[in-house]
């Protein structure tokens, strides 16, 4: 059961961002459009309530109940963050709106970025890390919590591989080529 419900809320991840920038857009709903993307918030409260009654009515703890947390965890650092990329393609796509800016590929511009997507990583990996250590402190009782906590370390990994490259854009920043770089000072493109 606990991953059908992860499979539907990584699912809803997905997919409620899609109507509810449409309603905001092509319908000109915008209370409609709020009511469809809280729904995504809900879904991840349903799955740790879920979880915690799973866990509490005895279930061992295994490697479902980590992805839980760790799905929580992803939509903490980036559902803000998906839905503000989803709503600028819908208002590009079918209503008009401007072009969305592509990420800065040179010099601290993208160290920047770099950096912004390190912090969303750094948010889930924290949100995930800290549900997985409260479920096994929930759990405790002497029942065995090392499926739970091998996912510790897998998200330390996850969290270091981005601040290393986040690192590496600040410290050997990628130069923009200088014939591009000629062309956009004169207006024209390459």
């Amino acid at each position: 059961m606990i991953v059908g419900l992860i499979i539907a809320c990584e699912v809803a991840f997905w997919v409620l961002p899609a109507p509810g920038p449409a309603v905001r857009h092509l319908l000109e709903r915008r209370r409609a459009s709020a009511a469809l993307l809280l729904c995504q918030p809900l879904l991840e409260l349903v799955l740790l309530v879920v979880t915690a009654t799973d866990l509490r009515n005895g279930a061992a703890p295994d490697w479902r109940h980590g992805l839980a947390a760790v799905s929580i965890g992803f939509t903490a650092g980036f559902g803000h963050s998906t839905l503000i990329w989803a709503d600028a393609r819908v208002a590009h796509r079918f209503a008009g709106g401007p072009r969305p800016a592509k990420p800065p590929g040179y010099g601290t511009a993208r160290a920047a970025h770099g950096w912004k997507v390190a912090g969303r990583w750094i948010l889930a990996c924290a949100v995930a890390l800290a549900l997985l250590q409260g479920v096994a402190w929930y759990v405790g009782g002497g029942r065995d919590t090392d499926p739970l906590r091998a996912w510790q370390p897998r998200l330390l990994v996850v969290l270091a591989v981005n601040v290393v490259v986040a690192v590496s854009y600040t410290l050997l920043p990628r130069r923009e080529p200088a014939g591009r770089a000629a062309h956009r000072v004169s207006g024209r493109r390459p």
